[in-house]
């Protein structure tokens, strides 16, 4: 696999529109989703979400082409069932409770094992793959690049509600899944094979039965010749998802840059990463994080200018300058969660939250 390359995946709500409730739906839709787009369309835990994988895109407007395809599509198959979908990391009101399990053993296991966790987990997501096909390179790069996923975090936040109550927190899909095991920011490996010994010895010790249980923000794929950045919420719109991916894959390209200059990014203790993406978690863009390097708060839109700026000298040699400029619009006009809590205290009703994630997600798809 050539490196960089980029894949997307994302996690739509299947949405009544005349309820505005999530729509245990999906082994309706399944069937004809498989024959439409293949491997491209699967199921989930819940039978109110569907999830869409692109292909490997070489770079970022082959990206864009075929998150705007799957969109429309998925949109589509919605629609003949009376349907929508809507881009959201949770829903701004249903309840877990309500919702069917996906008949499957894989995800009957996952009940199993994690009862009540499993069962509440009512959270959607975008997970972006770089293609690096040296696996001490993925290492490397995920070492480094923790410090800026509390940055990545804090542009995507989409989940500000959780079953009918304002949180208080910008990404709360963050707080229900760490509820999990083996999540959060990871620690550092000095190699790949320090990586290896430590999966080998939950699988050997009955931890996890399959490598995929390590569900941290960023992890070496077990299966694929990617690095998988998975700490994101699910932004409304394409712009915002294309954003994010050519960001994460400019900061990969950046840290192989440093790495053949001979040059390093410095590597913070997972401890203090933590403390930044709690800060994110909390205020989004709005807020402050800590600057380690000179032991110091520093708003978070000052920090992602500095980000833009560290990577300014890989973005036009990747041809993605246009797509990680789209921060400014967000910076200016807020992310997803912003605009949903503007919404809310603008009508004080939930129905125009979802009627507008609706159309943010189909806004440059139809």
């Amino acid at each position: 696999m050539q490196d960089l390359t980029i894949g997307i995946e994302e996690e739509f709500q299947i949405i009544d529109p005349n309820t505005r409730e999530l729509k245990s739906h999906i082994t309706e839709m399944i069937e004809e989703g498989k024959m439409l787009l293949g491997e491209q369309v699967k199921p989930e835990l819940h039978q109110s979400m569907i999830e869409v994988g692109t292909g490997i895109c070489s770079n970022i407007q082959e990206a864009r082409a075929d998150v705007v395809k799957l969109r429309k599509a998925v949109a589509g198959l919605a629609e003949r069932k009376g349907l929508r979908i809507a881009a959201a990391s949770t829903h701004p009101f249903s309840n877990w409770k309500d919702q069917k399990i996906t008949p499957d053993a894989h995800y009957e296991a996952l009940i199993n094992e994690m009862q009540f966790l499993a069962q509440s987990l009512l959270i959607f997501g975008m997970h972006v793959h770089i293609g690096i096909a040296d696996r001490e390179s993925q290492i490397r790069i995920m070492n480094e690049m923790r410090y800026l996923l509390p940055h990545l975090l804090a542009l995507s936040t989409s989940s500000p509600f959780w079953i009918g109550t304002k949180t208080g927190l910008k990404s709360y899909r963050t707080e229900v899944f760490k509820k999990f095991p083996r999540t959060d920011i990871p620690d550092h490996f000095r190699s790949y094979s320090e990586f290896e010994n430590y999966v080998a010895l939950l699988l050997k010790t009955g931890c996890i039965d399959r490598p995929k249980k390590i569900w941290w923000d960023v992890r070496p794929h077990p299966h694929f010749a990617t690095l998988e950045v998975r700490i994101c919420d699910l932004p409304a719109k394409v712009d915002e998802v294309i954003m994010l991916a050519a960001l994460i894959q400019a900061i990969v390209a950046k840290l192989q840059k440093l790495h053949n200059m001979n040059q390093g990014f410095r590597i913070y203790h997972r401890a203090l990463i933590q403390e930044n993406k709690w800060r994110a978690v909390r205020y989004g863009i709005d807020g402050k994080l800590i600057d380690f390097g000179k032991q110091k708060e520093v708003p978070v839109r000052d920090l992602i200018l500095e980000l833009l700026d560290f990577i300014d000298d890989v973005v036009d040699d990747l041809g993605s300058r246009k797509e990680v400029e789209y921060v400014h619009t967000v910076l200016q006009e807020g992310t997803s969660a912003d605009r949903q809590l503007r919404i809310y205290e603008a009508t004080n009703d939930f129905n125009a939250v979802v009627d507008n994630l609706i159309a943010e997600t189909m806004l440059g798809v139809q």
